[in-house]
């Protein structure tokens, strides 16, 4: 994973720094928070975290009934702005159409930040969309297909083991993987096997299958994966059906990323 380079404390501004810390508060188990709240989840004041909430109410991105604060919709203009502006999730769009076209199956485009995924493009019918995900969509990266394998092309495996040892690894089904020497077992399956198969960590009856995309230099840079209702297909049968159309996929594609 690349980390950002060190910053010069001359350029660094503080107030942005928090005012962002802020707005990452918010989240589905803390929808609505009193300024208390949210400077206890930022190690801020709650006068600090008062003003600044009430700055980000002037500027349209929070709303308050006068006791508890909740994001509006306008924060969605930031996270939009990279689908508008960033190059790769253009650039594998005229891919996905002729892969979901090819295969009959949602696939997507996706990249860690931090330790979670990130899905920055997709294309497929709807009538897959109780077994996929939404654009922007984020979820802890052992759980899906497309994190396994970012995971086993991460250069720094230290840094990334030493994330799973300070990690709890919460069950989302009766299936999860929760054992950590599994999961290290997985990635490493699938550093060597270069794709990933997940099967019902995140949703019962869903299968995963992903491979890397890597630039012209070797690097994965993102992942390529597809997901499925299980049925009655088995894991080996899904694979000859949809690997090869991956792996062509993003073999083409490494002439443009």
């Amino acid at each position: 994973m690349k980390r950002s380079p060190a910053l010069d404390k001359r350029d660094w501004i503080a107030g942005l720094e928090k005012g962002l810390a802020i707005l990452e508060a918010f989240d589905d188990k803390h929808a609505r928070m009193t300024a208390t709240e949210a400077g206890v989840r930022t190690g801020l004041s709650r006068t600090a975290a008062r003003r600044y909430l009430l700055t980000l109410e002037h500027l349209g991105y929070v709303y308050t009934d006068g006791k508890l604060y909740g994001l509006t919709p306008r924060v969605l203009r930031v996270g939009w702005s990279y689908f508008d502006s960033a190059r790769l999730p253009r650039l594998v769009q005229p891919y996905l159409q002729q892969l979901s076209a090819t295969l009959k199956e949602s696939v997507y485009v996706s990249v860690l930040d931090e330790w979670e995924l990130v899905f920055i493009a997709r294309n497929g019918a709807s009538r897959v969309m109780t077994t996929g995900f939404v654009l922007g969509a984020r979820v802890p990266a052992p759980l899906a297909s497309p994190g396994v394998v970012l995971l086993a092309h991460q250069p720094n495996q230290d840094a990334m083991n030493e994330w799973l040892d300070t990690t709890e690894l919460a069950p989302f089904t009766p299936y999860t993987i929760t054992d950590k020497a599994q999961l290290r077992e997985a990635i490493r399956r699938s550093r060597a096997e270069g794709f990933a198969v997940v099967e019902q960590q995140l949703q019962v009856g869903v299968r995963g299958i992903a491979v890397a995309l890597k630039n012209r230099q070797g690097v994965a840079v993102a992942a390529l994966s597809t997901n499925m209702p299980i049925g009655k297909e088995t894991t080996e049968a899904a694979l000859q059906r949809v690997l090869p159309y991956l792996q062509e996929t993003a073999l083409a594609m490494m002439n443009v990323l």
